[in-house]
């Protein structure tokens, strides 16, 4: 049976059903992690309306509202052309999709600042929504789904104002910029794997999210945004393969700046990485979650 106490509207009348009956398929039928990824699938509705009220919930109050989501990376644009292009004139590495140092630094901002909103703010999003796990059967694997979800509105905000950006300063606009929500799907279930993990430990220990936070700053150097690809030292270009943002950023910066198709070495590359941490990071999240209720 049901239960679902004393819960917002919004929330029972998107919770349908209980957990799968599992003991309908044998054994020998059951796949790991199939009543997990199910699970994701009937709770699309509830996701969604997680989605609309974090959204709304970020400019509550506010004059300008969702505009703010184009002024903070239009404010960003701006500081970076001054400050790059013309007080330090730094060139982009010989050879780049472009000359414009900041077109070029901010293509490949743009899914790094997707993963790490998602990764951040999902550490943490089990503990605010403690509520809802402890007094409910709700389904708390959602929450960080909803996240990224919530975080990829701002994302495509950010990404047409560079896209014009491109074409006002740049004159360039390919049709392969259509293959853009494929990496944003991809950024999507690498983000949303270990914000799992992070979440899943954060509610256990209470330091996971610090930590998260000082290994997301040194990911961030240890990424080609800022420092290129060619100024790695030799002994130190392993970093770049192991790194599945460094794929994104070189993905994000040749489908915004020029005519290049990807590589199947690029798209496997990117598939690997992505599909393996949302599989590992869902198959770690169905372990911790059995304690969320006693431990939140």
């Amino acid at each position: 049976m049901c239960l679902y106490h004393r819960v917002p509207g919004w929330v029972s009348s998107s919770i349908r059903h209980c957990e799968p009956e599992r003991e309908r398929y044998p054994s020998y039928l059951r796949v790991p992690g199939r009543f997990f990824v199910k699970n994701l699938i009937e709770r699309r509705a509830l996701i969604w309306q997680l989605v609309r009220r974090d959204f709304e919930q970020r400019y509550v109050g506010s004059a300008a509202g969702w505009l703010w989501g184009l002024i903070h990376p239009l404010v960003l644009l701006l500081s970076w052309t001054f400050v790059f292009q013309i007080c330090m004139r730094n060139p982009p590495p010989p050879g780049a999709v472009t000359q414009n140092y900041t077109l070029y630094l901010m293509a490949g901002y743009l899914p790094w600042f997707l993963f790490q909103e998602t990764v951040v703010r999902a550490s943490n999003s089990l503990v605010d929504h403690a509520s809802l796990i402890t007094k409910t059967v709700f389904p708390s694997e959602v929450i960080p789904i909803s996240i990224f979800f919530s975080s990829l509105i701002n994302h495509l905000l950010t990404l047409s104002l560079v896209v014009v950006a491109s074409l006002v300063w740049e004159s360039h606009f390919s049709p392969v910029i259509l293959l853009l929500p494929f990496y944003m799907v991809c950024v999507g279930l690498l983000a949303v794997g270990l914000g799992w993990i992070a979440a899943g430990l954060q509610v256990y220990v209470r330091d996971t999210a610090q930590v998260v936070g000082v290994l997301l700053t040194l990911w961030f150097w240890l990424t080609p945004i800022f420092v290129f690809e060619e100024q790695y030292p030799e002994e130190l270009k392993f970093l770049l393969r192991w790194n599945p943002l460094a794929l994104f950023v070189r993905a994000y910066r040749d489908r915004i700046l020029s005519p290049a198709l990807p590589s199947w070495e690029e798209v496997s590359g990117i598939l690997l990485f992505s599909a393996g941490a949302f599989i590992v990071g869902g198959l770690c999240f169905r372990q911790l979650k059995r304690g969320f209720a006693d431990v939140l």
